[in-house]
């Protein structure tokens, strides 16, 4: 499922969930494979802050 749009705290932390979902699921997070839960909850919030253009 894409990302929702958006800036606000609610609608980034909803990605997360969503890219987080997505790892448990695949073990991927888009093209990369993250070795253990804390890498790829790192790497989804850097994507999430990116889609949301803001800095963390």
């Amino acid at each position: 499922m894409p990302l929702i749009k958006g800036k606000s705290r609610k609608v980034i932390s909803e990605n997360i969930k969503e890219l987080m979902d997505s790892y448990k699921k695949t073990g991927k997070i888009g093209n990369s494979t993250p070795v253990n839960l804390a890498k790829a909850n790192r790497q989804a919030v850097a994507i999430a802050y990116s889609a949301a253009n803001k800095k963390r």
